[in-house]
Protein backbone atom coordinates (compact mmCIF):
# COMPACT_ATOMS: atom_id res chain seq x y z
CA UNK A 1 0.00 0.00 0.00
CA UNK A 2 2.86 2.40 0.77
CA UNK A 3 4.24 1.88 -2.76
CA UNK A 4 0.82 2.66 -4.25
CA UNK A 5 0.50 5.75 -2.06
CA UNK A 6 3.96 6.94 -3.14
CA UNK A 7 3.01 6.34 -6.79
CA UNK A 8 -0.23 8.28 -6.31
CA UNK A 9 1.70 11.15 -4.69
CA UNK A 10 4.15 11.29 -7.58
CA UNK A 11 1.27 11.17 -10.04
CA UNK A 12 -0.46 14.09 -8.30
CA UNK A 13 2.76 16.12 -8.20
CA UNK A 14 3.11 15.78 -11.97
CA UNK A 15 -0.17 17.71 -12.41
CA UNK A 16 -2.30 17.65 -15.58
CA UNK A 17 0.25 16.21 -18.08
CA UNK A 18 0.11 12.96 -16.11
CA UNK A 19 -3.44 12.27 -17.30
CA UNK A 20 -2.63 12.05 -21.03
CA UNK A 21 0.37 9.87 -20.14
CA UNK A 22 -1.94 7.58 -18.14
CA UNK A 23 -4.35 7.39 -21.09
CA UNK A 24 -1.47 6.47 -23.41
CA UNK A 25 -0.30 3.81 -20.92
CA UNK A 26 -3.75 2.17 -20.90
CA UNK A 27 -3.97 2.19 -24.71
CA UNK A 28 -0.43 0.79 -25.04
CA UNK A 29 -1.12 -2.18 -22.78
CA UNK A 30 -4.48 -2.83 -24.42
CA UNK A 31 -2.74 -3.05 -27.82
CA UNK A 32 0.05 -5.25 -26.44
CA UNK A 33 -2.37 -7.74 -24.88
CA UNK A 34 -4.66 -7.83 -27.94
CA UNK A 35 -1.71 -8.39 -30.31
CA UNK A 36 -0.21 -11.15 -28.18
CA UNK A 37 -3.54 -12.99 -28.07
CA UNK A 38 -4.07 -12.61 -31.84
CA UNK A 39 -0.55 -13.61 -32.86
CA UNK A 40 -0.66 -16.67 -30.59
CA UNK A 41 -3.79 -17.82 -32.41
CA UNK A 42 -2.30 -16.92 -35.81
CA UNK A 43 0.79 -19.08 -35.34
CA UNK A 44 0.94 -22.68 -36.54
CA UNK A 45 3.46 -25.52 -36.77
CA UNK A 46 4.67 -24.93 -40.33
CA UNK A 47 6.44 -28.27 -40.77
CA UNK A 48 3.49 -30.28 -39.46
CA UNK A 49 1.05 -28.38 -41.70
CA UNK A 50 3.19 -28.91 -44.80
CA UNK A 51 3.55 -32.63 -44.03
CA UNK A 52 -0.23 -33.05 -43.67
CA UNK A 53 -0.95 -31.09 -46.84
CA UNK A 54 1.71 -32.96 -48.82
CA UNK A 55 0.32 -36.35 -47.79
CA UNK A 56 -3.20 -35.35 -48.85
CA UNK A 57 -2.25 -33.60 -52.11
CA UNK A 58 0.14 -36.35 -53.23
CA UNK A 59 -2.63 -38.90 -52.58
CA UNK A 60 -4.97 -36.84 -54.77
CA UNK A 61 -7.22 -36.08 -51.81
CA UNK A 62 -7.70 -32.34 -52.30
CA UNK A 63 -10.85 -32.33 -50.15
CA UNK A 64 -8.78 -33.85 -47.35
CA UNK A 65 -6.22 -31.06 -47.74
CA UNK A 66 -9.02 -28.49 -47.61
CA UNK A 67 -10.35 -30.12 -44.42
CA UNK A 68 -6.87 -29.91 -42.86
CA UNK A 69 -6.96 -26.15 -43.48
CA UNK A 70 -10.56 -25.60 -42.35
CA UNK A 71 -9.89 -27.60 -39.18
CA UNK A 72 -7.03 -25.25 -38.22
CA UNK A 73 -8.33 -21.74 -38.99
CA UNK A 74 -5.32 -19.40 -39.09
CA UNK A 75 -4.23 -16.79 -41.66
CA UNK A 76 -1.90 -19.23 -43.41
CA UNK A 77 -4.47 -22.05 -43.63
CA UNK A 78 -7.15 -19.68 -44.93
CA UNK A 79 -4.77 -18.48 -47.65
CA UNK A 80 -3.82 -22.04 -48.60
CA UNK A 81 -7.45 -23.15 -48.56
CA UNK A 82 -8.34 -20.40 -51.02
CA UNK A 83 -5.76 -21.83 -53.45
CA UNK A 84 -6.80 -25.45 -52.93
CA UNK A 85 -10.42 -24.69 -53.79
CA UNK A 86 -9.13 -23.66 -57.26
CA UNK A 87 -7.15 -26.90 -57.70
CA UNK A 88 -8.66 -27.72 -61.09
CA UNK A 89 -8.24 -24.20 -62.45
CA UNK A 90 -5.16 -22.84 -64.28
CA UNK A 91 -2.05 -22.07 -62.20
CA UNK A 92 -2.64 -18.32 -62.46
CA UNK A 93 -6.10 -18.67 -60.92
CA UNK A 94 -4.75 -20.74 -58.03
CA UNK A 95 -2.14 -18.06 -57.33
CA UNK A 96 -4.68 -15.26 -57.75
CA UNK A 97 -7.04 -16.89 -55.23
CA UNK A 98 -4.22 -17.16 -52.69
CA UNK A 99 -3.12 -13.58 -53.34
CA UNK A 100 -6.68 -12.35 -52.81
CA UNK A 101 -6.93 -14.24 -49.51
CA UNK A 102 -3.53 -12.85 -48.49
CA UNK A 103 -4.77 -9.31 -49.08
CA UNK A 104 -7.50 -10.00 -46.52
CA UNK A 105 -5.36 -11.80 -43.95
CA UNK A 106 -1.97 -10.05 -43.92
CA UNK A 107 -3.20 -6.59 -42.82
CA UNK A 108 -4.79 -8.23 -39.76
CA UNK A 109 -1.38 -9.51 -38.68
CA UNK A 110 0.21 -6.06 -38.82
CA UNK A 111 -2.81 -4.22 -37.47
CA UNK A 112 -2.17 -1.75 -34.59
CA UNK A 113 1.42 -2.85 -33.90
CA UNK A 114 2.79 0.30 -35.53
CA UNK A 115 0.85 2.46 -33.08
CA UNK A 116 3.08 1.27 -30.22
CA UNK A 117 6.14 3.12 -31.54
CA UNK A 118 4.10 6.28 -32.12
CA UNK A 119 2.50 6.15 -28.65
CA UNK A 120 5.87 5.52 -27.02
CA UNK A 121 7.30 8.63 -28.66
CA UNK A 122 4.24 10.70 -27.76
CA UNK A 123 4.44 9.58 -24.10
CA UNK A 124 8.09 10.68 -23.96
CA UNK A 125 7.27 14.06 -25.49
CA UNK A 126 4.25 14.66 -23.23
CA UNK A 127 6.42 13.79 -20.22
CA UNK A 128 9.07 16.25 -21.39
CA UNK A 129 6.42 18.92 -21.98
CA UNK A 130 5.07 18.40 -18.45
CA UNK A 131 8.56 18.73 -17.01
CA UNK A 132 9.23 21.95 -18.91
CA UNK A 133 5.91 23.42 -17.79
CA UNK A 134 6.72 22.40 -14.22
CA UNK A 135 10.16 24.05 -14.41
CA UNK A 136 8.67 27.25 -15.78
CA UNK A 137 6.16 27.33 -12.91
CA UNK A 138 8.94 26.61 -10.39
CA UNK A 139 11.19 29.42 -11.58
CA UNK A 140 8.25 31.81 -11.79
CA UNK A 141 7.12 30.83 -8.28
CA UNK A 142 10.44 31.68 -6.61
CA UNK A 143 10.84 35.03 -8.31
CA UNK A 144 9.49 37.08 -5.38
CA UNK A 145 10.47 34.70 -2.57
CA UNK A 146 12.98 35.35 0.20
CA UNK A 147 16.49 34.35 -1.06
CA UNK A 148 16.98 31.91 1.82
CA UNK A 149 13.92 29.94 0.65
CA UNK A 150 14.62 30.02 -3.06
CA UNK A 151 16.93 27.00 -3.20
CA UNK A 152 14.52 24.82 -1.20
CA UNK A 153 11.45 25.81 -3.18
CA UNK A 154 13.27 25.51 -6.49
CA UNK A 155 14.58 22.03 -5.66
CA UNK A 156 11.09 20.91 -4.65
CA UNK A 157 9.58 22.35 -7.83
CA UNK A 158 12.18 20.68 -10.06
CA UNK A 159 11.69 17.35 -8.26
CA UNK A 160 7.93 17.50 -8.86
CA UNK A 161 8.39 18.53 -12.49
CA UNK A 162 10.63 15.53 -13.20
CA UNK A 163 7.76 13.17 -12.34
CA UNK A 164 6.29 13.80 -15.78
CA UNK A 165 9.46 12.72 -17.55
CA UNK A 166 9.70 9.62 -15.35
CA UNK A 167 6.12 8.55 -16.02
CA UNK A 168 6.52 9.30 -19.72
CA UNK A 169 9.52 6.98 -19.88
CA UNK A 170 7.72 4.31 -17.81
CA UNK A 171 5.07 4.33 -20.54
CA UNK A 172 7.42 4.67 -23.52
CA UNK A 173 9.97 1.95 -22.72
CA UNK A 174 7.48 -0.99 -22.65
CA UNK A 175 5.71 0.42 -25.72
CA UNK A 176 8.90 0.55 -27.80
CA UNK A 177 10.13 -2.82 -26.49
CA UNK A 178 6.76 -4.45 -27.28
CA UNK A 179 6.78 -2.85 -30.74
CA UNK A 180 10.15 -4.44 -31.50
CA UNK A 181 9.14 -7.89 -30.18
CA UNK A 182 5.69 -7.94 -31.83
CA UNK A 183 7.11 -6.66 -35.10
CA UNK A 184 9.64 -9.50 -35.18
CA UNK A 185 6.97 -12.04 -34.25
CA UNK A 186 4.70 -10.76 -37.02
CA UNK A 187 7.52 -10.92 -39.55
CA UNK A 188 8.20 -14.55 -38.65
CA UNK A 189 4.54 -15.41 -39.27
CA UNK A 190 4.62 -13.55 -42.60
CA UNK A 191 7.74 -15.47 -43.64
CA UNK A 192 6.03 -18.75 -42.74
CA UNK A 193 2.96 -17.76 -44.79
CA UNK A 194 5.11 -16.95 -47.83
CA UNK A 195 7.04 -20.22 -47.53
CA UNK A 196 3.94 -22.40 -47.05
CA UNK A 197 2.06 -20.64 -49.86
CA UNK A 198 4.88 -21.16 -52.37
CA UNK A 199 5.34 -24.82 -51.39
CA UNK A 200 1.61 -25.54 -51.64
CA UNK A 201 1.37 -23.92 -55.08
CA UNK A 202 4.35 -25.99 -56.23
CA UNK A 203 2.77 -29.17 -54.85
CA UNK A 204 -0.57 -28.45 -56.51
CA UNK A 205 1.03 -27.64 -59.88
CA UNK A 206 3.44 -30.57 -59.68
CA UNK A 207 0.72 -33.07 -58.74
CA UNK A 208 -1.60 -31.81 -61.48
CA UNK A 209 1.18 -32.17 -64.08
CA UNK A 210 1.98 -35.66 -62.79
CA UNK A 211 -1.69 -36.68 -63.12
CA UNK A 212 -1.84 -35.29 -66.66
CA UNK A 213 1.34 -37.20 -67.59
CA UNK A 214 -0.10 -40.41 -66.14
Amino acid sequence: MSALKALADHFREGQWPMWPILAILIVVWAIIIERIVYLKKAGIDKEKLLALLKSQIMAGNIQGAIKVCSGNPTPVTRIVQAGLTKFNRPDAEVQAAMDEAALRELPKLEKRTGYLAMLGNIATLVGLLGTIIGLIDSFAGVAGVDPSMKATLLAKGISEAMNCTAFGLITAVPALLAFSVLNGWTQNILDDINEVSVQVVNMVVGHRNAMKAA
